[in-house]
C-alpha cells in the first residue's frame, strides 16, 4: 500500500537524519518507535508526502525531552 511506504519512507528519513546529528543515539531507541506513532497519528490527520512528513518527524524528535526517551 502506497500510505505504508510514505510512511516507511518518512520514519526512516526522519530517523536518520536525527541521528546524523546525535550519534549517541542508538539505532533501536525508544524514540523511533515514538517517532512512527507520532508520524502515523499526523498522516491520519493530515495525508501528506514523504518529505512534508519526514520534516515534522525531525521536529518532533527534537522537542522530545531527553529524559523521557
Amino acid at each position: 500500500m502506497d500510505d505504508d511506504k510514505v510512511l516507511k519512507n518518512a520514519a526512516d528519513t526522519a530517523w536518520t537524519v536525527y541521528r546524523a546529528r546525535h550519534p549517541e543515539v542508538a539505532a533501536h531507541d525508544t524514540r523511533r518507535c515514538l517517532l512512527e506513532r507520532h508520524l502515523q497519528r499526523r498522516w491520519e490527520e493530515h495525508p501528506s508526502d514523504t518529505e512534508e512528513l519526514a520534516s515534522f518527524g525531525i521536529a518532533y524528535l527534537h522537542r522530545l525531552p531527553r529524559d523521557e526517551c
